[in-house]
């Protein structure tokens, strides 16, 4: 396989490097934003508690590997600031995401084209 692409002209082999590049990258991005939807969930699931318990409950927060009493309202506020700058940072990836489709598209019709024009030249 590597002796056919070796073959090729250097543009279109720039082109499919480019396009593994691209691919990894958009594979990277997608593992993101599901970590970020993720967290995302387990936030929502946590407030949604939250707003269940009076607001003189004894409520534990997790720091590291420890357990910390904190108060409901200061817990609920760091929950929204989280759940805020999740919430811009998928915003960033589903951006990304989809500039990196139309570049892989853009690219990968490139590649067609090139490669019908130099499929009758291969022996």
């Amino acid at each position: 396989m590597s002796e056919e692409i070796s073959r090729l002209p250097p543009r279109v082999q720039e082109r499919l490097l480019r396009l593994q590049q691209l691919q990894q990258t958009l594979q990277s991005i997608l593992v993101q934003k599901q970590q970020v939807e993720l967290e995302l969930t387990e936030i929502e699931q946590a407030s949604s508690e939250l707003q269940k318990l009076a607001d003189d409950a004894v409520i534990y927060k997790s720091v590291g590997s420890l357990l910390v009493k904190s108060e409901k309202n200061k817990v609920t506020s760091d929950l929204n600031d989280r759940k805020e700058l999740l919430n811009m940072r998928a915003s960033v990836l589903g951006k990304q995401e989809e500039r990196l489709r139309g570049q892989l598209k853009d690219l990968q019709t490139k590649l067609q084209q090139d490669l019908s024009q130099v499929s009758p030249s291969l022996p």
